[in-house]
C-alpha cells in the first residue's frame, strides 16, 4: 500500500516528480513550515489584537514558540524521519531559540529603529510594516536558518523506519 507521500506524488505531473523526489526533505520541510506559518500568523494576530496589543514583538515570539513545538513533532516524524538521540530535542530547541531571535529581529528593527509604529505612522502603515518585517522577512530568514541548522546539527540520522533503499528516488506511477 503506497504511503500518503507516494499517493500525493502520483498526482503530480510526471516531469516534476524527479525534482520533488530528489528534494523531498526540503519539500516536506517547506510543507511543515507552511503549516506552522499559518499557525504562527493565527496565534500572533490573536494575541496582538487582544492581550498583547502594545507588545507586538512578544506576541510574535509567543506565536513562534507555539509553532516551533508543532514543527518539532512534524519535522522529526515526517520531514527528517530522524532516529531518536538524547540530545536531539535539546539541539532542536536551541536552534529554534536562535531562529526565534532571527525571526524577531526584522520586526524589532522595523518598530523600534525605523519607528514604523504609531504615532509616527498611521495604523495601516504600522500593520503592513509589522506583517512584512515580522511575518514575511523574519519568517524567511528564520526558515533558511532552521533548514540549514536542523539538517546539519539536529536531524542527522535516519530512523530505522527508513531503509537505505528508501533514500534513493522512487518511481511513482505506472510501472513504478
Amino acid at each position: 500500500m503506497p504511503s500518503p507521500t507516494q499517493r500525493a506524488l502520483a498526482r503530480v505531473p510526471e516531469r516534476y516528480r524527479p525534482f520533488l523526489v530528489k528534494h523531498r526533505k526540503a519539500v516536506k520541510f517547506l510543507l511543515v513550515g507552511g503549516t506552522c506559518f499559518v499557525l504562527t500568523m493565527a496565534v500572533n494576530y490573536g494575541l496582538k489584537l487582544t492581550l498583547l496589543e502594545h507588545k507586538p514583538v512578544l506576541a510574535l515570539t509567543i506565536a513562534t514558540v507555539i509553532a516551533t513545538v508543532v514543527s518539532y513533532v512534524l519535522n522529526r516524524q515526517w520531514s527528517f524521519r530522524a532516529a531518536g538521540r538524547k540530545q536531539e530535542a535539546a539541539l532542536f530547541f536551541l536552534v529554534s531559540a536562535l531562529a526565534v531571535g532571527v525571526n524577531d529581529l526584522p520586526l524589532a528593527f522595523s518598530r523600534y529603529v525605523l519607528d514604523l509604529r504609531r504615532p509616527y505612522v498611521g495604523h495601516v502603515t504600522q500593520e503592513v510594516a509589522d506583517f512584512v518585517s515580522g511575518m514575511i522577512v523574519g519568517t524567511l530568514l528564520a526558515m533558511v536558518f532552521r533548514f540549514w541548522a536542523m539538517n546539519r546539527f539536529v536531524f542527522t540520522r535516519l530512523s530505522a523506519r527508513v531503509s537505505p533503499d528508501r533514500r534513493r528516488p522512487e518511481r511513482v506511477g505506472p510501472g513504478g
